[in-house]
């Protein structure tokens, strides 16, 4: 069942948003080489402490860490550990925050020191994606022009659309109906309606779409290889058209 929101319950979902992403914006300074992977979740863990929150990926269905941080050929739901980022490295950062019972959700891909042109668009277009995908979130609008939005640039440029994960409803709970996929024909789904809360998260990659998850049961990985970039914020659909509530 979608749950629809009132002003008010918005207006909570703002203030967690609005600390995700100064949690976002605090971890993009402390990507740099030779930084780990853990080094970025202690900065997570410290700064959810020090605003009273709580990090909502901790012990969800079991994860063990604040954040995820996926490098390179991982697409989403990599582990922090002792991994040290190196010079030209992406690295997908898909961070939760929850403040008062409202959960913000967001996520970003940050270049390692100076990266090639290849990663610099595969970034490019990852984050043109999210942006198209969100000027579909209209009230009247379908929930697959969303990801119609999405797919069609991606594909057009050459990119692949990773279908086993997607968006999701989100308020009191991380994931809520509906699913958000990164794909579909346009005017299909449920109609979208003012007070509804998703989190559009595509997650595009250099080569084919499919994926296959390592042995740790978490971390994802594109099938051949290739590279993935990971651009996510919740989104509340209003009256006056789209507002992202993940935003400083």
């Amino acid at each position: 069942m979608i749950v629809l929101k009132s002003a008010e319950e918005i207006a909570g979902m703002r203030e967690a948003g609005r600390l995700t992403a100064q949690l976002m914006q605090e971890l993009s300074t402390a990507v740099a080489p030779g930084v780990s992977t853990a080094d970025l979740d202690k900065v997570a863990k410290a700064f959810v402490a020090r605003h009273r929150a709580v990090p909502t990926f901790l012990n969800y269905q079991g994860y063990p860490a604040c954040i995820c941080t996926s490098v390179n050929e991982q697409v989403v739901h990599g582990i922090p550990g002792p991994r040290k980022l190196k010079e030209g490295d992406l690295v997908s950062l898909d961070i939760g925050v929850t403040l008062n019972g409202w959960v913000g959700d967001m996520a970003r891909t940050f270049a390692v020191g100076k990266a090639s042109p290849k990663v610099l668009d595969l970034m490019r277009v990852t984050e043109e994606c999210l942006r198209l995908g969100i000027a579909q979130a209209q009230v009247g609008g379908y929930l697959h022009d969303i990801g119609h939005a999405v797919e069609s640039h991606a594909e057009a440029l050459g990119y692949g659309v990773v279908r086993e994960y997607c968006g999701h409803g989100i308020g009191h709970q991380m994931h809520e109906a509906p699913q958000v996929p990164n794909y579909g024909s346009a005017g299909s789904g449920v109609r979208l309606k003012a007070g509804m809360t998703i989190a559009i998260e595509p997650m595009i990659n250099t080569g084919a779409w499919e994926t296959r998850q390592l042995d740790d049961g978490w971390t994802v990985v594109t099938a051949d290889g290739g590279l993935s970039a990971h651009f996510e914020d919740t989104i509340a659909i209003t009256e006056h058209g789209p507002e992202v509530l993940t935003s400083l």
